[in-house]
């Protein structure tokens, strides 16, 4: 299990409901590499919990400017499909999983 890849038309349906994490990244971008090995790690762990997805702003450039994404890596919140919070910057892997748990209820 990894985290999903997310694209113009599979966003909406997978922020819809519950909780999700949506990395906004791309290939040539050192610190968003160091983000998604926290991701994937992260969609294994919390399977069934929460919903860890991914958006090269590179494939995806409408949903980056749609989100304001100006620098990345940024990483989105999700609860039932409304935006909760918005990180900029490399996060620590214990903090994600904290405030996902915390947004998830468990």
């Amino acid at each position: 299990m990894s985290a999903t890849k997310l694209t113009k038309k599979t966003f909406q349906s997978h922020i819809q409901s519950g909780v999700t994490l949506v990395d906004f990244w791309a290939s040539w971008c050192g610190p968003c590499r160091i983000q998604l090995s926290i991701v994937e790690e992260l969609a294994d762990e919390l399977k069934g919990k929460a919903t860890l997805a991914t958006v090269n702003v590179d494939e995806e450039t409408d949903l980056a400017s749609r989100f304001g994404v100006r620098s990345i890596p940024t990483l989105l919140l999700f609860k039932d499909g409304k935006k909760v919070e918005t990180m900029v910057g490399l996060n620590q892997k214990s903090v994600l999983k904290e405030k996902i748990l915390k947004l998830a209820g468990k």
